[in-house]
This record gives C-alpha cells, sequence and structure tokens, in this order.
C-alpha cells in the first residue's frame, strides 16, 4: 500500500491517442504536494504520511499549525490529508516534494471529493420522485412528495425520509478511473471521466483498492529532487569583429560643415571705393 497525493481540480478537457481516438479527461494539478510529518506504530499505533498541498496565507493559517510546518521546513499548507501505509517502507521523507510520476499511464486509481452543492432542493430533484397528478384535484402542489407520517401510532416521521432539504456537498469516492497521461515538469495528472467535486477543489487521489496495481509503480513515492543543479544555458557564441582603426577616428572627428548657399558678402566687399 503506497501513500496517495492530494490534487485540485482544474478541468476537464480531452487527449488525443496515436490512433486518432479522443479521451474526456479531467486534469489534476498537484500544487507542491509535501509530506509534512509522519505516523508510526509507536507513537499512534498505525503507519500513515501526513501531506500537505496549496499554498496558504499566514493571516489564515493558526499558530500551531505554523510550528507545525516550520519543524518539517515546509511552507503554509492550505489542504492536509494522510494517507495510511502498511509499514514503515512505504513513509515517504518528511519535506521531500511528490511528483506526477508517483502514478503512471494506465493504471487505476480512487478519487475522494465534496460533490458540488445545489442548494435547498425539493423532493423530485433531490430523490427523483415522480411528484403528484398534474389534475383531478391536485392544486398547487404537483411537485410535493407527498404525505411522510403514518397514523397516530407511531405518530411521527422516521428518521431517514427521503424530502426536501441540502441537496450535494457530499463527500464521495469514484472508483476505477483509468489515468491516461501524466506530466511531471508542469505537476499535471490525466483521468479518464468525471470526478467529484467543483472546479479548483481538493481531491485525494489513491491506488485502486478493488483492482490490481502495475508492477512498475515507484515504491514508496516519485519525489521531485529539488536539489538537482538546473542545466546551464549555453551562452551564444559571439564573434569577434575587427574594426579599423582609421575607420573609428573618422567616426569619431566632427564632419566638416559647409557654407550655407546665398550668404551675405563680408562687409569689406561692400563699402564702395
Amino acid at each position: 500500500m503506497r501513500t496517495g497525493v492530494i490534487a485540485k481540480k482544474v478541468g476537464m478537457t480531452r487527449l488525443f491517442q496515436e490512433d486518432g481516438r479522443h479521451v474526456p479527461v479531467t486534469v489534476l494539478s498537484l500544487e507542491d504536494c509535501q509530506v509534512v510529518s509522519h505516523r508510526t506504530a509507536d507513537t499512534d499505533g498505525y503507519f500513515a504520511v501526513q501531506l500537505g498541498a496549496g499554498e496558504a496565507k499566514q493571516k489564515n493559517v493558526a499558530k500551531p499549525q505554523r510550528e507545525h510546518f516550520a519543524k518539517a521546513q515546509v511552507g503554509l499548507k492550505k489542504r492536509v490529508a494522510e494517507f495510511r501505509v502498511e509499514s514503515e517502507d512505504g513513509l515517504v521523507p518528511v519535506g521531500a516534494t511528490i511528483s506526477a510520476e508517483h502514478f503512471v499511464a494506465g493504471q487505476k486509481v480512487d478519487i475522494t471529493g465534496h460533490t458540488q452543492g445545489k442548494g435547498f432542493a425539493g423532493a423530485m430533484k433531490r430523490w427523483g420522485f415522480g411528484g403528484l397528478r398534474a389534475t383531478h384535484g391536485v392544486s398547487i402542489s404537483h411537485r410535493s412528495h407527498g404525505s411522510t407520517g403514518n397514523r397516530q401510532d407511531p405518530g411521527r416521521v422516521f428518521k431517514g425520509k427521503k424530502m426536501a432539504g441540502h441537496m450535494g456537498d457530499r463527500q464521495r469516492t469514484q472508483q476505477n478511473l483509468e489515468v491516461v497521461r501524466t506530466d511531471a515538469t508542469r505537476g499535471l495528472i490525466f483521468v479518464k471521466g468525471s470526478v467529484p467535486g467543483s472546479k479548483n477543489g481538493w481531491l485525494l487521489v489513491r491506488d485502486a483498492v478493488k483492482l490490481a496495481l502495475p508492477d512498475d509503480l515507484p515504491f514508496p513515492g516519485a519525489i521531485i529532487d529539488t536539489n538537482a543543479p538546473a542545466p546551464e544555458a549555453e551562452a551564444p557564441a559571439v564573434e569577434e569583429q575587427q574594426v579599423d582603426a582609421v575607420a573609428v577616428e573618422e567616426a569619431a572627428a566632427p564632419a566638416e560643415t559647409p557654407a550655407a548657399e546665398g550668404d551675405a558678402p563680408s562687409s569689406d566687399e561692400n563699402k564702395e571705393d
């Protein structure tokens, strides 16, 4: 069992395959998904990896949380979540940044998120009720849910009765979604199909629990090496130009200004004999 990742839902697009087919995909972005701390069997009774993602403002983070992030030498995080692992071997080092190559193309994943909130909805929209008859005595109550209780015994409405109320905004998990492609440079994961939640919502992405996983998955995870030197850009070659010294002197010397045509003659020539 490996750790999962915290991703942000960017939106949907489509990718073209080599044979010309296009696949509708959801784009997930990894925004500085770093390991904040560990849960071990000695101190907590189980093994887990605590991850943080996103960048939060200091005014929105409590002081105990700021100290918790400072201990791990990571920035302030917007979203924090735990992912259980089987043993100590599955623990990713604290402070490490997980790459999009943590998943490989073709594998199946389970994605957990909160569905889109619909606000207060009626029984027909919320539960799919058929509604009342359109005629024959039904007056201004065509979309109502009808009676809800019983007789004097029990004299109440049972809990869990399907009625009008808040619709959506529930935690749901979509299982066995296929990873079509990953982009480690931009930190993107392309998943076939739709996932729970609205755009810019946080999601938890894990390996599928009901299907076998590929053998080439990185264990305990794919980490971005921040200490690796950046490739140096080659400077363009500059050709040496031989400049003629005489041309430099001629360019520096002031140019002679010719006399303007139609200048007035000197005063000596205007004098009469």
